[in-house]
């Protein structure tokens, strides 16, 4: 399929008609019976009418919610690093459409599902919205900095949306049960984590203010990133080998993305910088699936997590 940068002017003046008129089709077609209902989005209110049915996904989060809540998109895009949603996911949505990545989306595949509810990232920008949003109700959440609990604010949003806060409000209730339960089985004290994620080009130390970290830190485990990333920043630049040490704590979960950073793991874990840090000799690195650790969120995501903190950890309870 071919990606078009959604900002391109072309892109839009060819598609006005069409998704003008696919928004109106859309808008008629909602069910009179169910209640409007208001929500307050990064880009002002907006109004849903009826029950959504037809529903696209731009960003991992929300297909992870809509899944939670019961609800199966017709489209969603790309996880980081590969060409399908993430593999937790995979075998709920075999068949679900590709319109684009994380960044760019093909305008012209969102406008064909026909979508009557489109549900985006926070982090999409003013000018994908106003194309966007021409399709079908448009809803972005406020985008407040990276947060190892935003994800929750998201989830509801998501599910008002799609007229099933019951069902995430569920979901999200579970997953801070069963992490409280792991907290209690861990008693970790005050055992130090940290989650580095192996890329071709060296190393890089997750903060520890987002999703993945932030369950680490919903079990009881103290996750620091070494000061090692600015505020604001998702990671570290790369480090060499030789400052591994840096990231040496009592545990290291260690994520790659694809068969590119697997190899940069393998090729590591030959040389000497790496044999001798004291948590690799000790064995207790953890290799996790950096599409899930790294990219993704949500109820779905929260509690695939939680079980691979729970096979790390407590092998035994398995």
């Amino acid at each position: 399929m071919s990606l078009l940068p959604i900002t391109a002017p072309r892109q839009g003046r060819l598609l006005a008609g069409l998704t003008l008129g696919l928004a109106a089709s859309t808008l008629a077609m909602a069910p009179a019976s169910a209640q409007a209902r208001s929500l307050e989005t990064a880009h002002g209110e907006i109004e849903i009418e009826g029950q959504p049915e037809r529903v696209v996904t731009l960003y991992e989060g929300a297909l992870d919610a809509s899944l939670a809540a019961g609800v199966t998109p017709l489209a969603a895009v790309a996880t980081r690093g590969g060409d399908g949603v993430a593999e937790y996911l995979s075998d709920q949505v075999p068949d679900i459409a590709m319109v684009g990545t994380s960044r760019e989306f093909n305008l012209e595949a969102i406008a064909t599902q026909n979508p009557d509810l489109i549900l985006a990232s926070p982090y999409l920008s003013d000018e994908q919205y106003q194309l966007i949003s021409q399709l079908a109700p448009t809803v972005v959440p406020e985008n407040h900095g990276f947060s190892p609990d935003g994800w929750k604010a998201e989830t509801r949003l998501y599910g008002r949306a799609l007229g099933r806060a019951d069902d995430v409000n569920a979901a999200i209730a579970d997953v801070e049960a069963r992490a409280a339960d792991l907290q209690a089985q861990l008693d970790p004290g005050d055992t130090t984590t940290s989650l580095v994620r192996w890329m071709p080009q060296g190393p890089l130390v997750m903060s520890s203010e987002l999703f993945a970290t932030g369950m680490l830190e919903a079990v009881g485990l103290n996750v620091t990133d070494a000061g090692l990333v600015k505020d604001g920043r998702p990671h570290s630049d790369p480090l060499s080998l030789e400052n591994l040490e840096q990231v040496d704590q009592d545990l290291l979960f260690l994520a790659t993305l694809n068969d590119d950073g697997r190899q940069a793991l393998e090729a590591a874990r030959q040389s000497p910088a790496f044999a001798r840090l004291d948590v690799v000799q000790r064995d207790r690195v953890f290799a996790v699936n950096g599409q899930l650790w790294t990219s993704a969120s949500g109820p779905l995501a929260a509690q695939a997590v939680l079980d691979d903190i729970e096979a790390a950890l407590l092998p035994d309870s398995e």
